[in-house]
């Protein structure tokens, strides 16, 4: 069997040289191009079965240089190699076909571990004669930022799914921005319908099921017209079915039929309606354990499940929060109309220290109060009280807590917990005299369901109704 053979096109000699030494001791047979044009034409000459290409090129653009390899061969598996680390050019890579993207300084292992993977899916390719989707040539980006491993992962597989019809589950903290990520994979497909978005938590379930499915004139109490579901408005947009490991089991039931028939009937209806929306569903639970505990069906979950998003929490890439506090405190300081505004190394050092329990919105959300209330141009320790209240700085700037206010200290002096403050709140907010769940629920902010399970999980009676 003949060696496979690579075709490495990048300007720089000191790299060519090195991936050309790398790839002949792995046994590889390697051509060089040092410029788009002649790349092209030793594509057409060698016939490699792998380029790996750089994006910045003399003479054009590598993302047109993967264009006219794509045209000589729609199959043609591509290694993007490049100094940037940004989503656009990471998503746009992805979208534009290239099988993987690899960051400067390339690491030789994750090389290693990219050409193995192309050449064993040419191999497949070959043996199946399998057709590739066409990729699409629009794009769009949205406002993920992130420099480290994980997100640099999410930024590709959105880049594939962007491209076709696929149901994606996302799963991740509360604050890690699901959403966010959901809107993103929208908004880079090519197809300009509505994102709509619902959260199964937030509405009973009666309701809810008029909600997806919409309902029939006279079909309950109240309904005084034909109401159109969100499946039905959504045309052939996407529908974005938040917090899904809250719904209920008879209509996960529902939902489990209309992903496998792609269609539905109304509340009190006869008439069959086709579903052509895509479904992005999300949760911050762990539904294989649902599913283990017979909380969630399995079926729907693997229905679900077709391509999995793991947004990781922001303590496992702190890597990104220098990008994402520079970011979000551009965006704070243009909606409050405020000039430019940064934080001490002190504060970046505490960011790291800190483990962000609530994640992306947490930190986006201290930093709105601290830019409200800064003094200066930079913000200082003591510009963040509630996150810094146990660090030498924090105390010095302390104040007594206003009458009646909750303080975010525990016994020792210590920081709380965001889950030891939402507690010392739960129980605040109860002590207050509350006649009902439903007053509860409405003081705090959440649904039933979540109250409910947060009376059970912190031990709490609460008889009323």
């Amino acid at each position: 069997m003949p060696l496979n053979k690579i075709l490495v096109i990048d300007d720089d000699k000191s790299i060519r040289e090195m991936l050309e030494l790398y790839l002949v001791e792995e046994g590889y047979r390697v051509c060089l191009a040092d410029s788009g044009n002649a790349g092209v034409n030793a594509f057409i000459q060698e016939e490699p079965d792998l380029v790996i290409l750089d994006i910045r090129l003399p003479d054009m653009d590598g993302f047109a240089v993967l264009e006219d390899l794509q045209e000589e061969n729609e199959r043609v598996k591509v290694i993007m190699i490049t100094a940037f680390h940004d989503m656009e050019t990471t998503i746009k890579a992805m979208k534009g076909g290239a099988f993987d993207y690899i960051h400067k300084p390339i690491n030789i292992g994750e090389l290693d571990v990219a050409i193995h993977k192309a050449l064993s899916s040419l191999e497949i390719e070959r043996k199946l004669k399998g057709i590739l989707t066409e990729p699409s040539r629009q794009f769009k980006v949205g406002d993920i930022v992130g420099s480290s491993k994980e997100m640099q992962e999410i930024f590709k597989i959105i880049g594939i799914v962007s491209q076709n019809r696929a149901t994606v589950l996302i799963q991740g903290e509360s604050g890690t921005g699901k959403e966010l990520i959901a809107r993103v994979i929208h908004n880079n497909t090519d197809i300009q319908e509505p994102f709509i978005a619902i959260n199964c938590s937030a509405i009973v379930e009666t309701l809810l099921e008029s909600e997806l499915f919409g309902h029939e004139k006279g079909s309950f109490t109240g309904a005084s017209g034909r109401k159109l579901g969100k499946f039905e408005l959504g045309g052939c947009g996407t529908v974005f079915l938040d917090e899904i490991g809250e719904m209920s089991f008879g209509l996960q039931a529902k939902l489990l039929r209309v992903l496998q028939e792609q269609e539905f009937e109304r509340v009190g209806g006869k008439d069959t309606v086709k579903m052509q929306a895509r479904v992005i569903a999300a949760t911050n639970r762990d539904l294989r354990s649902l599913v283990s505990e017979g909380k969630f069906r399995e079926d729907l979950f693997y229905r679900l499940n077709i391509v999995s998003i793991r947004i990781p929490p922001l303590r496992e890439r702190k890597k990104d929060i220098p990008l994402l506090t520079d970011v979000l405190l551009n965006k704070i300081c243009r909606d409050l109309h405020k000039d430019s505004i940064q934080v001490t190394p002190e504060v970046m050092e505490e960011f790291f220290r800190y483990p962000w329990p609530g994640n992306v919105r947490e930190l986006e959300n201290l930093l709105v109060r601290a830019v409200v209330v800064a003094k200066s141009q930079v913000l200082l320790l003591s510009d963040f009280p509630s996150l810094f209240a146990n660090t030498e700085i924090g105390r010095r700037h302390e104040q007594a807590p206003p009458e009646g206010s909750i303080s975010c200290l525990d016994e020792q002096g210590k920081l709380l917990t965001l889950e030891g403050m939402e507690e010392r709140y739960i129980r605040k907010v109860l002590a207050q005299g509350i006649k009902t769940k439903g007053e509860a629920c409405d003081l705090l902010g959440i649904t039933r369901p979540t109250l409910e399970r947060k009376l059970e999980k912190l031990k709490i009676v609460f008889e009323k109704e």
